[in-house]
């Protein structure tokens, strides 16, 4: 059971205050505030995704990635690549759905607004009336008891006038000011109880709008609290989607790469750039003077050698350090 409602909990015992309204139409106004911040942030959430999304196509499109890939990893590469686009894609499609969303909050904050404004046309024209009978009524009232207060002078005055001996002018005087006074005492007294009953009938015409606008309020606040959680949660259930669709379109790569068999990619470049078999043949050693033909002997002075190194040649003949052609 509810312990608590707006038409119980927002009342002041002073006719003329609107203490309880002002409470509630603030705490409204605070909650269309509120759903524009959540709108305002739907919309920047959606710039933001915009941005990301085309930032990715923008890479797939500019940016090479593993461009003279070849056979099972090229393909694989470029299914990476097509599946970063389609990440991108989404982001951009998510803008547009948060966007839709901020739309969707736009619409039922206006609406909420239109609708309160009728209430508030209302309360405030009740609340005018009431201010202007309640003045009314104290002003009646305060000629009501000056007039009272004139007829007891009056009739103070006969009283005086009974004891003194007074000419019969002044007697006639002072029974006509009573008289006089006795007239405007009654009717002063009926204006204020007319005042009075109509200031009632003003409080009684008041008191049911205000409770009628503190259900309407309370019935409003309901739909805009209810309808602001479901707006957080399908928002997160947007984003859960968002991961779910990404995480799918990571296993098409994740598929792609276990496509990838490094064997088989080297065995694809061998045989499509192989340049032969055999490897190049020993370079002999070719001795310079062997291919010298001088009649003139020449002697030139060498590096020294050990044994090993000296040539097995009867033109070569080691002295003092230093190799003589014969």
């Amino acid at each position: 059971m509810r312990g608590a409602y707006f038409k119980e909990s927002f009342w002041t015992t002073d006719i003329t205050s609107t203490l309880g309204y002002d409470t509630l139409l603030q705490h409204m106004n605070d909650g269309r505030k509120n759903c524009k911040e959540f709108e305002d942030f739907l919309k920047e959430r959606a710039a933001i995704e915009e941005r990301y999304g085309k930032d990715l196509v923008n890479l797939t499109k500019k940016k090479s990635c593993g461009q003279t890939e070849i056979n099972t990893l090229k393909r694989a590469l470029d299914a990476f690549k097509q599946q970063i686009d389609n990440i991108g894609q989404c982001h951009i499609q998510l803008a547009q759905t948060l966007r839709e969303e901020a739309k969707r909050m736009e619409e039922f904050r206006e609406r909420q607004k239109a609708e309160r404004k009728k209430i508030e046309t209302i309360m405030d024209s009740i609340h005018k009336q009431r201010q202007l009978q309640y003045k009314r009524t104290v002003d009646s009232k305060k000629m009501y008891e000056q007039r009272c207060r004139e007829k007891d002078e009056a009739e103070m005055n006969v009283s005086r006038c009974n004891k003194n001996n007074m000419n019969q002018k002044q007697q006639d005087k002072i029974y006509a000011k009573l008289a006089h006074s006795k007239v405007t005492a009654e009717d002063a007294d009926k204006t204020y109880q007319q005042n009075i009953n109509q200031l009632d009938k003003v409080r009684e015409e008041w008191q049911k709008e205000h409770i009628m606008a503190c259900m309407f309020f309370e019935n409003q606040e309901w739909d805009r609290i209810n309808y602001y959680r479901n707006a957080v949660w399908t928002h997160v259930n947007q984003l859960s989607q968002q991961c779910v669709v990404v995480d799918g379109i990571c296993e098409e790569v994740r598929k792609t790469l276990e496509g990838c068999i490094i064997e088989k990619d080297i065995e694809h470049f061998t045989e499509g750039h192989k340049t032969g078999d055999k490897p190049p043949a020993p370079i002999p050693y070719e001795n310079f003077y062997n291919n010298v033909r001088s009649t003139t002997p020449v002697i030139r002075r060498a590096p020294l050698q050990s044994a090993s190194m000296v040539p097995d040649d009867p033109a070569y003949a080691a002295v003092g350090g230093f190799s003589a052609y014969q």
